[in-house]
């Protein structure tokens, strides 16, 4: 199994769009997917997985204002839309290093004051956005999750891609010697004359 990244993108538009450096992106036969990432990042990350909860996360700095859309006079008089700012650093702090590492390639990233900037305005009142504005957080980590941090690697999985490993190095091998005695034959070394 190879695992390659072609882009015709130059490197740092490509480190852009696929959300980490080049130097990261791994073009390795023959390897268990995870064995690539450091042990215990993984494991920290899996234990934060496990122990997720939304109403952890720090609440963020909320600021409200009038909405648009459908809604009648309400809309036109109250100020439900939810727009909460979480600066990068207050995240990182409750994060393992795996997802921290990602957060600047969310969708709701703001690089100007380096921080998530989520906003929401479906409801008609203040505390359901808020709420909104905190699940969408929750769903965008989860999501950084998966992007991120692999599943583990079956004990079987990581036989079979040993064996794989073993058995491409043995026939490596055995071609060189076989391209060595060719060019041998053709110097002269392998005749009998």
């Amino acid at each position: 199994m190879l695992r390659v990244v072609s882009t015709s993108l130059n490197p740092s538009r490509a480190a852009k769009h696929l959300g980490r450096p080049l130097e990261a992106i791994r073009a390795v036969q023959y390897q268990a997917y995870d064995s690539g990432f450091d042990q215990d990042d993984l494991a920290e990350a899996r234990r934060w997985r496990v122990s997720f909860d939304e109403k952890t996360l720090p609440k963020g700095q909320t600021t409200y204002s009038r909405s648009s859309g459908p809604g009648g006079q309400h809309v036109n008089k109250t100020e439900s839309k939810a727009t909460t700012v979480w600066s990068v650093e207050e995240l990182s702090k409750s994060l393992p290093k795996l997802i921290r590492s990602a957060l600047r390639t969310s969708r709701y990233y703001a690089k100007g004051n380096d921080s998530i900037i989520i906003q929401a305005q479906t409801q008609r009142s203040r505390s359901a956005n808020n709420e909104e504005n905190h699940q969408k957080l929750a769903k965008e980590l989860q999501k950084i999750y998966r992007e991120q941090v692999p599943e583990k690697t079956s004990s079987e999985k990581i036989k079979k891609y040993e064996a794989l490993e073993k058995s491409f190095h043995s026939n490596r091998i055995k071609s060189k010697k076989q391209q060595s005695s060719k060019k041998a034959f053709r110097k002269g070394k392998g005749h009998d004359e």
